[in-house]
């Protein structure tokens, strides 16, 4: 029963829930009717089928379900209805429905540090003006002799450089300083990181035109070759598998290992035992620790002797899971048929092949004719590389090797990393793993992008969202947060660590790299621009 102010008798409710929202009775019933938790009511047409007789009725909130939405001519009938006076409208009631949330900028993850500084050195980089004198800057100081423009020996010269590029491209100089922008990375999200020792053999022109003379074991020039090139280099590639924590990736380029390296690998050669042993303890010290290793690819000239020593290591280090990847650059023509040859080598002999792929970097050096003659032909060989990667399956553009044995047309084990800035090839990769069409899971895919370079990319990839329309319902159903349980793509940062002199040459590197890439520049310079505004906007109060 209703209570009212004036008589005791029983009185029914008008409701018209085609309108989704109540009706008072007016002065003789109050606000009592809006806030009626239960009464009993007759039927007259109902949607939910259940008013037969005498029933519970429940807040208008109950009823008003997105599941359950009235008709217009649906109502309920009140009784002694002569005792009422006029009918007036109550505001619309709260809905019970869930609003989508509002989608966050993916760059917001980023500390504002991050983003100025993003947002100048991508406005040097697309700059037709201002990157010209940068490149020539920046060549001086990466291959001068005088000590006046060495930034380990000038003071100045190095706070500045410290402050602006070496903090946008490099991990630290130091162990403590890796350690602490690893950890910053991985609070924003990441879930690690792909670390690079910096220092490289500078080799003069008489000592490039003498490679042969580095080979001959046990004579002079080649204990020297080991001591001042083989050892430095096994040295720091050692101590940045140390500081890198399990799961993390260390990249590791052989021609860093000198003269001996470049001579083997040119003639195709296996390592000298001086190399040899040197890359079998970091690869040891990698699976002990539980840290991946990249191979780097490098120019054309080098990269069978590259392949040949990668599979060698792969026989040795990937027996279960993968320690060691190989790198292939899908803008050579090549790439399908070497990738293919490589797979069916993995599934005869059993072993997990690696594969780290990348678009290609050496576009200034390497012959024309045997890159793609197209960038869309260059992207189709990506993306059709990575769906079959993903798919574990051989479809164009891979197909397996005549002659075919039943081994070989086993697709085997393998693990990826897709290294690149390419917005949509991300995309691609992430949607095929959410679909549940990849047959590699979460943990055996991961998506990496250069420190300082696509951050709006890579926070895409970390920020979410990371659930498919099943898991959203999975997780309403058991009244859970929406991104607990969900799997989230692996997302890593490369980045090289050592002091800022050392680091010089990858830094010219990179901006030659934003140079090539001057789309790609200058969206990234226009989706920081954007986030220095929405920030801005916020100071203030005003919508984000």
């Amino acid at each position: 029963m209703i209570p009212s102010t004036r008589s005791p008798a029983s009185r029914q409710l008008v409701c018209n829930l085609g309108h989704a929202r109540a009706r008072t009775l007016g002065s003789s019933l109050g606000p009592a009717v809006a806030s009626i938790s239960s009464h009993h009511v007759s039927h007259s047409t109902s949607p939910l089928g259940c008013f037969n007789g005498t029933r519970r009725v429940y807040s208008t909130r109950f009823i008003h379900s997105s599941t359950n939405r009235p008709r217009p001519t649906d109502h309920l009938t009140i009784d002694n209805a002569s005792s009422l006076s006029t009918i007036t409208d109550l505001p619309p009631q709260p809905s019970n429905e869930k609003m989508p949330p509002k989608t966050p900028s993916p760059l917001a993850v980023l500390p504002l540090t991050n983003v100025l500084r993003s947002w100048m050195t991508t406005t040097v980089s697309s700059s037709p003006l201002l990157l010209p004198p940068s490149l020539a800057a920046m060549s001086v100081l990466a291959h001068t002799t005088n000590p006046a423009l060495n930034p380990d020996r000038n003071p100045l010269l190095r706070a500045f450089l410290k402050r602006t590029f070496y903090a946008q491209f490099c991990a630290g100089e130091n162990p403590a300083e890796v350690r602490q922008t690893i950890d910053s990375l991985k609070q924003i999200g990441f879930s690690g990181v792909i670390l690079g020792y910096a220092r490289e053999v500078v080799l003069s022109d008489s000592e490039t035109a003498d490679l042969a003379s580095c080979a001959t074991e046990g004579g002079a020039a080649a204990e020297e070759c080991v001591r001042n090139e083989i050892t430095p280099w096994a040295e720091g590639t050692m101590e940045t598998v140390r500081l890198a924590s399990p799961g993390d990736f260390v990249a590791l380029k052989f021609t860093g290992a000198g003269r001996q390296a470049l001579y083997a690998l040119s003639k195709r050669l296996p390592p000298s035992e001086a190399l040899g042993g040197a890359i079998d303890r970091i690869c040891q010290l990698a699976a002990e620790r539980g840290v991946r290793l990249l191979f780097d690819a490098e120019q054309t000239a080098l990269q069978a002797g590259i392949d040949d020593w990668t599979l060698d290591y792969m026989r040795r280090y990937n027996t279960s899971s993968a320690v060691v990847y190989g790198t292939y650059q899908a803008y050579l023509k090549s790439t399908p048929a070497t990738l293919s040859k490589h797979l069916a080598i993995a599934a005869k002999e059993g072993f997990t092949l690696g594969v780290k792929l990348v678009r290609g970097a050496y576009l200034g050096s390497d012959p024309r004719h045997l890159i793609c003659d197209t960038k869309e032909d260059t992207d189709a060989q990506y993306d059709g590389i990575a769906e079959s990667l993903l798919r574990k399956s051989w479809s164009a553009p891979l197909s397996p090797p005549a002659p075919r044995s039943e081994k070989e047309l086993t697709f085997p084990e393998v693990s990826v990393v897709l290294a690149t800035h390419n917005r949509d090839s991300v995309l691609k990769g992430k949607a095929l793993l959410d679909s549940g069409k990849s047959k590699l899971g979460y943990d055996q895919v991961a998506f990496a992008q250069l420190q300082g370079m696509a951050d709006e990319v890579s926070c895409e990839l970390v920020s979410g969202p990371h659930e498919t329309s099943s898991q959203m319902e999975a997780a309403e159903k058991k009244g859970t947060g929406s991104e607990e349980g969900v799997n989230k793509p692996q997302v890593y940062k490369y980045l090289v660590w050592g002091s800022t002199g050392e680091c010089m040459k990858y830094l010219l590197r990179r901006a030659y790299e934003n140079r090539d890439a001057v789309q790609r520049t200058r969206s990234g310079r226009e989706a920081m621009g954007r986030e220095v505004g929405r920030r801005v906007r916020g100071l203030f109060g005003l919508s984000a």
